[in-house]
């Protein structure tokens, strides 16, 4: 596991708390940035298991 499935799975796991704290303030900013932090996080994670493989077929 590598530093960008790392930090995706974080940027996912904040992107979830903040999207369901926006849900219950009635905060819709903040609803639709923890949305594009969860979508930021997949897509981090997704360059890091590429990596990982790509590591892996090298060795």
């Amino acid at each position: 596991m590598n530093k960008d499935r790392i930090e995706g799975s974080f940027d996912q796991a904040k992107g979830k708390v903040k999207e369901v704290a926006g849900k219950v303030t009635g905060d819709s900013k903040l609803e639709t940035e923890g949305k594009a932090d969860q979508i930021k996080g997949k897509v981090q994670n997704t360059i890091g298991g590429m990596k990982d493989s790509i590591k892996e077929a090298t060795e």
